[in-house]
Order: structure tokens, then sequence, then C-alpha cells
């Protein structure tokens, strides 16, 4: 293991300070994990960004399906004529 030395303010110190007392474990401990993780790519901030990519990259690949609003009105308006056609069959 390497040492190495970082500066954090007082907020910063004294709320590592409480949850690593509430985890029971040592404020290097909490470092390393957080470290760990954010390299790892497990920070949650790096997963919300590399879904937003991936969202991003998506849009619009399905060039088949209508624009948004044009698509839930088709959707809507086949669903009522289906829902009038299975009344009408009711009814017969």
């Amino acid at each position: 293991m390497k040492r190495t030395q970082i500066y954090l303010d007082e907020s910063q110190d004294e709320l590592l300070a409480r949850r690593a007392a509430a985890m029971g474990t040592t404020k290097s401990d909490l470092i390393r994990q957080a470290l760990g993780d954010f390299l790892a790519g497990n920070d949650e901030r790096v997963q919300l960004e590399s879904f937003r990519a991936a969202a991003r990259a998506a849009a619009g690949t399905v060039s088949r399906l209508p624009a948004g609003r044009r698509y839930v009105e088709d959707l809507r308006k086949a669903d009522a004529e289906r829902s009038a056609d299975l009344e009408r069959r009711r009814r017969a």
C-alpha cells in the first residue's frame, strides 16, 4: 500500500468521520472504497453519465417509428378503435 496525503475542508472531514464511525470503519477505508468505486465506474455520477450517453446514442435509431407525439396519438387511436370494436362485438 502506498501512503498519500490529501486536504479536506473541515465539513468534509467531519462528515467523513461521522460516516466512518457509523459504519464501524476508518476514514481511510471509506476514502479507499469511494476511490475504488469511482475508478471502477461504480460511482453513481459515472453510471448516470454512461446511461445518458447511451440514451443519446440510441435516440432516433428506430427510424421505422414516427415522431414521439404522432406515435403516441396513433397508439391511442388504435386502442380506441380496438375498444370500440370489442364493445360492438359484445353488444351483438
